[in-house]
């Protein structure tokens, strides 16, 4: 197949396109950076160096492809005006644009758990908006909207807390439950969905672990030598008073809070629940510890 891909060499791009490349598919990743070209063409793919703002070149990379997967670059939470729907909204639309234009037939495209929801659900808001700008295209074009639980590596942005006070500390925790996920099982199954093109519109919800916030924070403080780590619950108002203290713009502050409270509400769940994946991940939160615990003796 004729597969184009976005997403560079990310977190989720770099192992889909070691996948893909391995199964004898033709490549083309797209990339914003020209310095990637030389890296993706020494993995066996073409490279098409270009923006996603861009809907022309767009086009003219999705050519001709028999599938193409779409990612939105994710927010940045140090944006001072930061708008996740305007952000998502204008992607989506390029994207829209291009897959129509250049008659792809077949599209899977990257969009988040708490999709289901336009509100309470903060930056990730805009995920709703663009599966609804990609469902208007014809019926004809398959879509598959690939539904991620809460990334591993998003836990990173605790080991300052814990360094500075000896615990975790946020609107969401205790006994909560959290749905974890590595990118690299993310990956599989958009390499899936790609190779087995169905009709019409798809969702399909990627886990690797289901855990309570306890038990995350009794794994990382395991493996960072702090068995006793805790993760506390605090009020939404001293989280937000925590995240602009640490730096965060007060909306980008706001945002994260709004969608650590769906978290504790469990209305990002909610969907996510109804429609859990028959089989989870292989990357389980004991084998991310390790990796946690490695970056936790590094800074």
């Amino acid at each position: 197949m004729k597969i184009v891909i976005t997403g560079s060499l990310g977190h989720i791009s770099k192992p889909l396109a070691q996948e893909l490349i391995a199964k004898g598919h033709a490549l083309t990743i797209i990339s914003s950076n020209p310095d990637k070209k030389v890296v993706i063409e020494g993995m066996g793919a073409t490279a098409a160096i270009g923006s996603v703002q861009d809907a022309e070149f767009l086009t003219t990379a999705f050519t001709g492809a028999d599938a193409v997967y779409t990612m939105v670059p994710p927010v940045s939470y140090l944006q001072v005006d930061l708008d996740p729907v305007k952000h998502f909204s204008a992607i989506g639309k390029n994207y829209a644009a291009a897959i129509m234009k250049a008659g792809v037939p077949h599209v899977v495209n990257l969009s988040s758990w708490g999709a289901h929801r336009e509100d309470g659900t903060g930056g990730i808001k805009g995920t709703y908006y663009l599966e609804r700008i990609l469902n208007e295209l014809p019926a004809t074009i398959s879509i598959t909207h690939i539904r991620p639980t809460s990334f591993y590596y998003n836990l990173y942005s605790f080991i300052p807390a814990i360094k500075y006070t000896g615990k975790i500390a946020a609107n969401y925790g205790d006994t909560d439950r959290t749905v974890l996920v590595a990118p690299a099982d993310i990956a599989s199954a958009v390499c899936e969905e790609l190779e087995s093109i169905t009709e019409g519109r798809k969702v399909r919800y990627v886990a690797s672990d289901e855990l309570t916030c306890n038990e995350v924070a009794s794994m990382l403080g395991e493996a960072i030598g702090k068995p006793h780590l805790q993760w506390e619950l605090i009020s939404n108002e001293q989280a937000q008073q925590n995240l602009e203290a640490a730096g965060l713009p007060p909306r980008s502050a706001a945002l994260l809070v709004e969608l650590q409270a769906g978290h504790h509400r469990g209305i990002i769940a909610e969907d996510y629940n109804l429609h859990r994946p028959a089989v989870l991940g292989k990357i389980k939160m004991t084998d991310f510890a390790k990796e946690f615990a490695a970056a936790y003796h590094q800074k």
